[in-house]
């Protein structure tokens, strides 16, 4: 029997072709399905439809492909993985480990078969790996593989850094409050001793006013 395919099949037709097909396929699978219909008049409308259906579709996806490889374009990612002499790694570094970890860091779900290694990454460096998500719209990431000594080298390093300054911080705040300690002491001393200058001016003063009166007392018993 002759039909027109309204959907691609793989392998066998794309929208639009018309084939001669056995008839228990046409219609026991291809046309209950709605892959296909009978190749009459009525076929073509139907046909033109799927075709528009189609280029809507196809266009709307490459326009999510052109924003996912916008997002994908340049982006770094690090993978840790153990090495050993000449930088030699552990194992090796597979698209499927890519994938993971552009999940990882980015929130990115790519499909592994999508990301295009010639061959599994073996040591430490920095590599451009291409993602194919369409076949003209091909995006590269920028990977770097550190071995894990390293990274642990340089959080080490990060985490003395950040100990150092808390040091710092701290021998600064304990002299700050030495100094204040020092300021408050002398100027209660400066208090205390200004303090103990009037009482002693005024005990001088009471002094004389006494010597005075004593003074003045004895003149008037002589002149009685």
């Amino acid at each position: 029997m002759k039909v027109v395919f309204i959907e691609d099949v793989p392998d066998v037709a794309e929208v639009g072709e018309i084939k001669e097909v056995a008839d228990g396929y046409g219609r026991n699978y291809l046309i209950p399905k709605r892959l296909a219909v009978l190749a009459d008049a009525r076929a073509t409308q139907i046909v033109e439809k799927q075709k528009k259906k189609k280029a809507r579709i196809a266009a709307e996806t490459e326009a999510e492909m052109r924003e996912l490889a916008n997002k994908i374009e340049g982006l770094d990612i690090v993978i840790k993985a153990k090495a050993g002499a000449k930088d030699r790694l552990y194992g090796s570094i597979t698209n499927a480990d890519i994938a993971e970890e552009l999940n990882k860091s980015a929130g990115l779900v790519i499909d592994k078969r999508i990301i295009e290694l010639e061959k599994p990454i073996q040591e430490i460096g920095n590599y451009e790996v291409p993602i194919r998500l369409t076949k003209d719209i091909i995006p590269r990431i920028k990977l770097s593989v550190i071995g894990e000594e390293k990274v642990e080298d340089k959080e080490k390093k990060e985490s003395e850094g950040k100990e150092e300054k808390k040091a710092k911080k701290a021998i600064r705040a304990k002299k700050a409050t030495k100094t204040k300690k020092a300021l408050e002491k002398a100027a209660a001393e400066d208090q205390k001793k200004t303090v103990a200058e009037e009482t002693k001016v005024e005990d001088q003063g009471e002094a004389v006013a006494e010597a005075a009166e004593a003074e003045n007392q004895k003149e008037t018993e002589q002149g009685v």
